[in-house]
């Protein structure tokens, strides 16, 4: 019976090839010729109901995607999405395209099969005559393309009806959707391929859960979110999204065939966007047009590319905020145009000038159109890559070369890499990445599970020194992954010190390969993989690589130590493949017991297999040597019990197989011996001789390195309608207001944004001769044209906060004559340079302020109370965040944030080094913040959710204290000594103030009365007084809070937000002045203010004390005897346990 299935199931593909091959350009799609669907073609069937998803479907050939070629399984969806990753449970409805995961959307919107309205269907098949067919398919569309591929992803749609919420409406009843997406994937590259039958898309748009009206459909890919610490949206593609183009689907078509749409989505050409094939069907096929659709395929005017409707989903999180990406592709426009991607930010940072070339068909489009609405063509008549058109594709400190076969880029002088990626010679690098692990040890059948482990490494390039550290690594594994350095080694090899004609890692892969690792244990059955994916340098500058660790591992008692002997290790090359082998040797020295500490030396086998990308193109470039050795000492490897956190350094250099240790390599740039500053690099000269020469963006005698401020030396560098920032080894180009920047890294005039266009749209609709109606209301804008967040209405006065879409908040509407203090989420547009560092900066010795600014954290040193205004520096660079809460905690050096933009909490060391994020999940809009130093836990508030929590300092073992009678909680402060905590709620009806003990107990109000916007709160632990800003009754108020007096200590502050306290002084950031401002608590006066450079909003500060206040609470000392949450009340404490745990190790108790 199978094989009877079977053959009909070939003889059915066969003869549907057949119709596709002879089929002219204009005939319609039929249902019949869809690609062959249904149980009895192997089809999974996703289970009927509304916003589902279905389970992972496991793929026997692995997906390529946007940049990635390791995308193993997939997920379908009910409502037209094939999702790269699991969908977020907060997002299986549609919503703000793009979405934060990987998604393919043939037809993205809200579609429901409850009680049988038609049925999702989905399998990967392998058969030659499916794959021959999307063969063709692809073929037709991308006719110079070679595609044979192993495997498709075959997902149908059949008679899907649409959501239409609680008003049906009746001109939808019976309306059913047919449509089809396949994934095709060779071992190299994936296209997509989409069918709409004829009748298959019989309605255009659905009833959305969150505008609660009917918004079209999407037609689109999304790469996700990327980046490893500091995540964005990668690029995206719109190519329809409104009624007219959704419409014109099944009537037009890219491929030559109406209905089937063809798109390149994973190769090397779509890194930065997917490619979507470009065969005409022509003006002659058949099909009629009236005079105005005729006009619209002819004609591509700047009101095509402007024109939208109100309101629909825009762009979300991140994305540039321009108005133009309905004008991607449309169908309704026919395939004559050809669509780029929509650039992105990310894009726009290293792309310089590419050829623009209209259309062949001179009455199609003008060229000043073009250049007017962004709409960009690629024109290729050479299958031959070239400069011309992958320019991009090279670093910005790389040059581009021709050659008969293809292009290359190599780096320029005074840069290393292999010219896709670059950086300058003997410059710190770091690299930032995630580890996860499925570890057993010893001869334990329960593995050790690790998930989203942060690993942070620096590399001191001129001394081929890396330093490694992975952090919450479970004790039960940490000291015996103790001998694996290599896991850290790979970067070592990267930026090893290379001898004269030898290479290092970076320099030949400019970190993009992928490492497998194995390693055998000597005496054990144990083998442990290492898997390791380099995927080069990100927005920040910084190399990225994500680590899997699974297998066996030998058990290393707890408290031992572990040295690893210098070693060598051989590394063979052939093209685009490096191999090793080599055995190391490590002695384990136990714990001492009885006067004694055990000793045991130990070996393990080591073989890996590195693959990266080289270009071939360039014969003239000097072949690498088949064998080139690496040397490593100065080994060092620890394992922090208390912080759980493994660390790896060693010292590395590149060069010629040896024995022994000849002359060369006792020259002081090999062995570190030369005293280079560290942003110089050593050259080797004859024998032991060598020259220091400062690295790109310093200048000096390679001794002392001093930054040079291009600012100052080159005033035009960054163009016209530029600023130019300095900064230590680089500069950054920032656009004046009205300009952002192009993919030529040229300022040009901001595109119009959703806000400007519904201005727009409202002013435009009424006469300019005539005053203005008194009851309509315009949104304001602010200077990138996003909403702003509090919106006022001209004739009412009533004023309330709205979201990045422009849509009110609930619950945040006052009366007239009270503006509300209302957050932006939408952080500004990230403006390209080189990039700007975002380590720390080490804080000197003193006390300082500590305030936030959108994408940064400032600090302002205290001379005694004054501040040294002329010392104010930039502590944190976060491009991308809007932090609003700020908390110090005075024993580790570490300042924590809030981030309202992609809700997060983060934290960094005073000391420099990496920020890390340390809370992600489960946040609406996390605001105020504060620290218990003596228990050692953060609590913060949360606005959108209406609750406060409480955590760890690492973010681990959440609890939430309150979620109810909370509207707008904002400020929260700690008496770590007295075990309390205070907060406030600016409820726009009920203003309060609160405090409770630490463990959530005796919660009550402490002051209810003469409130407006209660926003900042601090405690002074020396004067036991607790202080607030209210930015409704303008005024700062304090009080103690065993009294019930209260002082007003000055009237008439002009919009106070955030405010912390210092000796005699207050210190309280302003919106109004974009500054911060000192108040003298003795005399009741504003005594000084400071204005920082970028007169940009400010949010929280926070007082960085030099040394902690005195005093202790219960929780001071060995965490109270507590198993987890160890909470101060007065006099006493509570053992809390973490919501949602077992709690079988947990105890509670009082």
């Amino acid at each position: 019976m199978l094989a009877t299935v079977r053959r009909s199931g070939a003889a059915w593909t066969r003869a549907l090839l057949l119709q596709l091959l002879l089929a002219g350009p204009g005939g319609c799609l039929s249902r019949q010729e869809l690609f062959p669907f249904g149980p009895e073609h192997g089809d999974l069937e996703l289970e009927a109901g509304d916003d589902l998803v279905s389970p992972a479907l496991e793929l026997s050939t692995a997906l390529h995607f946007f940049d990635r070629s390791d995308i193993d399984s997939v997920y379908v969806t009910t409502n037209g999405i094939i999702a790269m990753s699991e969908p977020p449970a907060k997002e299986t409805h549609p919503g703000p395209f793009p979405p934060t995961f990987g998604a393919v959307a043939p037809f993205l919107a809200d579609l429901d099969t409850t009680d049988g309205l038609g049925k999702v269907y989905y399998r990967e098949d392998l058969s030659p005559s499916v794959t021959q067919l999307a063969a063709e398919c692809v073929q037709r569309g991308f006719p110079e393309v070679s595609f044979k591929p192993s495997s498709a992803v075959v997902v149908t749609w059949e008679s899907v009806a649409p959501y239409q919420g609680p008003s049906k409406d009746p001109t939808l009843e019976g309306k059913r959707n047919t449509f089809q997406s396949i994934l095709a994937s060779s071992d190299s590259s994936t296209y997509a391929i989409f069918l709409y039958p004829e009748d298959g898309l019989q309605f255009y748009t659905t009833f959305s859960k969150k505008e609660e009206n009917q918004v079209p459909a999407v037609v689109a890919f999304s790469q996700g979110l990327v980046g490893l610490i500091w995540k964005s949206d990668g690029a995206y593609n719109i190519f329809a999204n409104d009624k007219e183009s959704i419409g014109n689907l099944a009537k037009s078509s890219n491929s030559g065939l109406q209905g089937i749409w063809v798109f390149e989505i994973g190769s090397p050409a779509t890194a930065s966007g997917v490619v979507p094939a470009d065969v005409n069907l022509g003006l002659d096929d058949g099909t009629e047009y009236d005079d105005e659709d005729y006009d619209s395929v002819t004609r591509v005017g700047l009101e095509d590319a402007v024109t939208t409707s109100f309101p629909y989903e825009a762009p979300g999180r991140g994305d540039s905020g321009t108005y133009n990406t309905p004008s991607d592709l449309s169908p309704r426009r026919m395939a004559t145009e050809r669509p780029l991607t929509p650039p992105t930010e990310k894009t726009r940072s290293f792309q310089l000038p590419g050829e623009r070339f209209p259309q062949q068909q001179p009455q199609v489009i003008d060229v000043d159109e073009v250049e007017e609405t962004e709409i960009v063509f690629r024109y290729n008549t050479d299958s031959r890559q070239t400069c011309a058109n992958n320019r991009h594709q090279c670093s910005v400190h790389a040059e581009c070369r021709d050659f008969a076969t293809g292009f290359c880029c190599r780096c320029v002088a005074g840069y290393t890499g292999n010219g896709r990626q670059c950086v300058a010679e003997g410059s710190p690098q770091r690299v930032n990445g995630k580890v996860k692990g499925r570890i057993f040890v010893g001869d334990s059948q329960v593995p050790i599970v690790f998930e989203n482990t942060d690993l942070h490494s620096y590399v001191v390039m001129n001394h081929g020194r890396s330093y490694t550290a992975i952090s919450t690594i479970p004790e039960t594994v940490g000291y015996s992954l103790l001998p694996l350095a290599p896991i850290g080694g790979i970067i070592g090899w990267m930026f090893a010190v290379e001898q004269d004609g030898f290479k290092n890692g970076f320099s030949i892969t400019g970190g993009e390969f992928t490492r497998q690792a194995e390693v055998t244990f000597v005496g054990h059955r144990d083998k442990l993989i290492i898997k390791q994916q380099f995927s080069g340098i990100d927005e920040h500058g910084h190399l990225t690589i994500d680590t899997e660790l699974e297998g066996r591992v030998p058990q290393i008692a707890f408290g031992s130590s572990v040295h690893i002997e210098p070693y060598t290790e051989l590394y063979h090359y052939s093209r685009q493949v490096i191999t090793s082998f080599s055995t190391r040797e490590y002695t384990v020295t136990e714990p001492e017991r009885h006067g004694t500490a055990p000793s045991h030396a130990h070996t393990y086998r080591w073989r890996q297999t590195i693959t990266f990308r080289e270009c071939l193109h360039d014969d003239s470039r000097p072949a690498l040597p088949s064998t080139q050795q690496l040397s490593v000492d100065s080994v060092f490897v620890l394992y922090n019990q208390e912080e759980r956190i493994l660390r790896y350094a060693l010292s590395n250099s590149i060069g010629p197989v040896r024995d022994g240790s000849p002359d060369a390599l006792q020259n002081p740039c090999y062995i570190g011996s030369h005293g280079c500053d560290s942003n110089a690099a050593c050259r080797p000269g004859p024998g032991t001789q060598f020259t220091c020469e400062c690295s790109i963006g310093f200048r000096g005698d390679g001794r002392t390195c001093y930054d040079i401020d291009e600012c100052s030396e080159q005033p035009s560098v960054c163009g016209n309608h530029a600023i130019c920032n300095n900064h230590p080894g680089t500069f950054r180009c920032e656009c004046v207001e009205g300009y952002q920047f192009s993919e030529a890294g040229t300022c040009v005039v901001v595109e119009k944004t959703r806000c400007q266009h519904e201005r727009e749209h409202i002013l435009g609709t009424a006469d300019s001769s005539r005053p203005r109606p008194p009851g309509l209301f315009v949104p304001e804008c602010d200077e990138h044209g996003q909403y702003v967040p509090t919106q006022c209405h001209s004739s009412t006065g009533y004023c309330w906060c709205v979201d990045r879409d422009g849509r009110e908040v609930q619950g945040t509407r006052t009366r007239s004559g009270m503006r509300p203090p209302c957050l932006s989420t939408v952080a500004p547009p990230v403006h390209y340079g080189p990039p700007v560092p975002t380590t720390v900066i080490p804080l000197p010795p003193g006390t300082h302020l500590l305030f936030a600014q959108t994408g940064k954290i400032e600090r302002l040193p205290l001379e005694g109370s004054t501040m040294t205004k002329s010392e104010a520096k930039t502590l944190l660079h976060a491009p991308g965040k809007v932090i609003i809460g700020l908390a110090f905690d005075c024993v580790d050096k570490m300042v924590y944030w809030t981030d309202i933009s992609q809700p997060s909490i983060g934290r960094a060391s005073l000391h420099g080094g990496e920020p890390a994020t340390i809370v992600r999940q489960d946040l609406g809009s996390p605001e105020g913040i504060a620290l218990d130093h003596l228990g050692r836990n953060i609590f913060w508030t949360d606005s959108q959710l209406d609750r406060i929590e409480v955590a760890k300092l690492d973010g681990t073992q959440r609890r939430v204290l309150f979620e109810t009678d909370l509207v707008n909680p904002r400020g929260i402060v700690t008496d770590s000594v007295r075990g309390n905590l205070y907060w406030t709620d600016w409820n726009r009806d009920n203003p309060k103030i609160e405090t409770s003990y630490m463990d959530g107990t005796n919660r009550r109000i402490l002051v209810q009365d003469d409130l407006g916007l209660p926003n900042g709160l601090t405690f002074d632990a020396y004067s036991s007084q607790l202080c607030w800003v209210d930015a409704g009754a303008h005024r700062a108020e304090c009080l103690k809070p065993g009294q019930s007096s209260r002082r007003k200590v000055l009237e008439g502050l002009q919009y106070p937000f955030a405010v912390t306290s210092f000796g005699k002084n207050l210190y309280y950031t302003d919106w109004k002045t974009n500054s911060v401002v000192a108040v003298d608590l003795a005399v009741s006066k504003e005594t000084d203010s400071f204005h920082p450079h970028k007169q940009t909003r400010l949010y929280g500060i926070t007082s960085a004390l030099s040394q902690c206040p005195e005093g202790h609470n219960y929780c001071s000392v060995n965490n109270g005897g507590c198993t987890h949450l160890c909470l101060a009340t007065p006099g006493s404490r509570t053992c809390r346990c973490p919501d949602n745990t077992l709690g079988v190790d947990c105890i509670e108790r009082k």
